[in-house]
């Protein structure tokens, strides 16, 4: 005990020793001085130099010149009041999903980390539609007695369809969602997704033209099949008013519309519109047709399943700081539009089968996109309206929540997954 104790006695501290300067920070404080001027001498240098070459020199052409004056003339600061936000460092309590003050070009320091991780997940699973074979596909479609006519009704209307949805997304981000969302690491991963469904609409061309199909036929089908033009159209009508240039957040009403959009496009486009077809297609992959089509479909959903994903974690984030606009009728409202979406996707399915194929019928995907609508409407916090609902078809949780490293039709190995393994989370 005694050693103890004067081990203890030995390394005490005395509190007056936090008033004397050590030594070792009084020798600093000179050399710090030193650095601090060395780096005013530096800028000093700097600046000189910047202006020796700013000064018109007898060589230069009158172009030349005349650049070189106009940049005398340029108002630094008149620039940067043009640009987004505050012109202050960004504190992280100052960044907003909208209607943010904080100045948009400076990335970090994240307030949503959720957000940059799906930026580098989506990086990570990164694809191109040519990677995928599609040999097969073309020998079974132009076979005579390769697939049913109920097949390739499935095959042309989901093509007619996807093709034109993923432009209406893509439109829908880059004309009016970038622009509205007031967080920069958000738009970071809006940037990927607008990629991202570049790639999709090329993947649905690769396909129609790798089959040979008729390429007016199958792009203008929004225009010409009930079914699918209810479906685009529906889409379209919340982004009319958001992709206005002179549209506006900053009011409870036009909060409300922009909060409208983001439920149309994530929760019912990306949330419901795609899963009949995606459960037609996937399945016929798992009977070993069309292959290579749906191939491509599984890492469009894939990808499908992180836009929706963000779009959820995005609307919950806007509602949480801004309380208000979640109101029992702005409730009743995204109620209404899930419901809406589904009924569409509902007698979509049965346009494109309407009679029993590949171990499914429209009935059974009734019960699957109910199952899907329940999802939705809780992932936003809104309760169930179809109970007791079910999902039919196991297998595309499955496709969607488990990380896979091979594809499920055992075609070949994912090698271009370049940080990650493939994820369906």
């Amino acid at each position: 005990m005694a050693a103890v104790s004067t081990k203890q006695e030995t390394t005490m501290l005395s509190w007056d020793e936090f008033d004397k300067e050590d030594a070792t920070e009084a020798a600093a404080k000179p050399a710090a001085a030193v650095v601090g001027a060395a780096l005013d001498q530096l800028d000093s240098d700097a600046a000189g130099s910047v202006e020796e070459a700013r000064a018109v020199s007898a060589d230069d052409s009158d172009a030349v010149a005349r650049a070189k004056k106009a940049l005398n003339d340029l108002d630094i600061q008149e620039g940067l009041d043009d640009l987004e936000g505050a012109s202050a460092r960004v504190h992280v309590g100052d960044k907003q999903m909208i209607n943010a003050r904080a100045d948009l070009n400076q990335l970090v320091p994240f307030k949503y980390d959720w957000a940059w991780q799906k930026y580098l997940d989506g990086c990570a699973n990164h694809w191109m539609p040519q990677e995928v074979n599609m040999n097969a596909d073309i020998a079974l479609w132009k076979s005579k007695d390769g697939l049913s006519e109920d097949e390739r009704r499935i095959v042309k209307r989901n093509l007619g369809f996807f093709s034109t949805a993923d432009s209406l997304v893509a439109n829908n981000l880059v004309l009016a969602v970038y622009r509205l969302i007031t967080n920069p690491e958000c738009r970071q991963y809006i940037l990927r997704q607008a990629f991202e469904e570049a790639i999709h609409t090329h993947a649905y061309q690769y396909c129609i033209e790798s089959l040979g199909m008729d390429e007016g036929e199958i792009f203008n089908m929004y225009h010409e099949i009930p079914s699918v033009a209810k479906k685009a159209s529906w889409g379209l009508k919340y982004t009319r008013s958001i992709s206005d240039p002179e549209f506006k957040t900053g009011t409870p009403e036009t909060d409300r519309q922009f909060l409208r959009n983001l439920i149309a496009y994530y929760c019912v486009l990306e949330g419901i519109f795609f899963y009949c077809g995606f459960t037609q297609i996937l399945s016929m992959g798992r009977r070993n047709k069309m292959t290579g089509t749906a191939e491509q479909f599984q890492y469009i959903l894939r990808d499908e399943s992180m836009h929706l994903n963000f779009g959820i974690d995005v609307i919950n984030q806007i509602k949480i700081e801004n309380p208000h606009l979640w109101d029992a009728a702005m409730k009743d409202e995204a109620t209404q539009m899930i419901l809406q979406g589904t009924q569409l996707e509902i007698e979509y399915a049965r346009d494109t089968m309407p009679r029993g194929v590949l171990g499914m019928n429209a009935a059974m995907m009734e019960d699957y996109l109910k199952f899907i609508a329940n999802r939705r409407l809780t992932q936003i916090g809104l309760k169930e309206e179809y109970p007791g609902a079910t999902n039919p078809f196991p297998w595309m949780s499955e496709i969607m929540d488990l990380k896979k490293e091979k594809n499920f039709f055992e075609t070949r190995v994912i090698e271009y997954q370049s940080g990650g393994a493939l994820s369906w989370d």
